[in-house]
């Protein structure tokens, strides 16, 4: 059976036990697909990239929000009234 990866780096999860900071180093920067019997089980994302995806996750839901209110009538408010 064929299986999707990706990740342009894997390791084994025997690996990942041996050497978890090795492990993560390399991958780059970028997420590493950890497998097991040659199927990924999961990937070892860096801090720095889960986070820039977290990022990314929130802009476009704030994208949505906004996009969805597109139209609506403008409410103007003033500081005081806030």
């Amino acid at each position: 059976m064929a299986n999707l990866i990706l990740a342009e780096t894997t390791a084994s999860v025997s690996e990942l036990k041996k050497n978890p900071m090795g492990t993560v180093a390399a991958g780059d920067g970028f997420p590493v697909a950890i497998l097991n019997r040659n199927e990924p089980v999961f990937y070892c994302v860096p801090a720095k990239a889960y986070e820039a995806l977290m990022d990314k996750l929130e802009d476009l839901e704030l994208n949505a929000i906004a996009d969805a209110r597109e139209g609506q009538a403008v409410i103007k408010v003033g500081l005081d009234e806030l």
